[in-house]
C-alpha cells in the first residue's frame, strides 16, 4: 500500500502556513520552495485543501490562511482532501476471480470482512492523529536550533 505524496504535502503545507502565516504572506511560490516541489503541484494541492474547507486563499496580496486551528484538523481530513481514491476502499480487489475455482469462488467472502475492517481502523488512526501534533514536533525543533 502506499499514499501519495500529495498527502505529507498537505502536511507539510498546512504546517508552514502555521508558522509562518502570522509575519508574512504565504504564497504557492514560497510554500513550494519551503517543499521542495514544483509550484503548479503545490497549487493543485491547495485546491483541494480548500475545497475541503482547510485553507482559504485568496488571490493577490491575500496569501493562505487556514480556515480553523491545526488541532481542529486531523489526518483523516487531509487525506480525504488530497487522496482522490480516499472515498474508494482501500484495497482493490482483482476483478475476475474465477468463479469455476473453488477459491476464486469464494475468496470474497474470506476476505472482504477483513479488509474492511482493515480500512476502519487506517481511517481511525488518521482521524485520531492531529496536524497540530505535527506542527509542535516541527516547532520544537526549530526552537532547539535557535539555542
Amino acid at each position: 500500500m502506499q499514499i501519495s505524496t500529495k498527502f505529507t504535502i498537505g502536511i507539510h503545507l498546512l504546517a508552514a502556513v502555521e508558522y509562518f502565516g502570522k509575519d508574512r504572506k504565504v504564497t504557492s511560490q514560497f510554500l513550494a520552495a519551503s517543499i521542495g516541489s514544483n509550484p503548479v503541484i503545490v497549487r493543485n494541492i491547495m485546491v483541494q485543501l480548500q475545497n475541503a474547507g482547510l485553507i482559504d486563499v485568496k488571490r493577490g496580496p491575500g496569501g493562505i490562511s487556514l480556515t480553523r486551528p491545526l488541532k481542529d484538523i486531523t489526518f483523516l481530513d487531509v487525506y480525504d482532501a488530497v487522496e482522490t481514491n480516499s472515498a474508494d476502499d482501500l484495497f482493490r480487489f482483482h476483478e475476475n476471480p474465477n468463479p469455476e475455482c473453488p477459491v476464486g469462488r469464494n475468496i470474497h467472502s474470506g476476505l472482504d470482512s477483513q479488509l474492511k475492517e482493515i480500512q476502519e481502523n487506517f481511517q481511525k488512526d488518521l482521524a485520531g492523529r492531529s496536524v497540530e501534533e505535527v506542527y509542535d514536533t516541527v516547532y520544537r525543533n526549530i526552537s532547539s536550533e535557535k539555542k
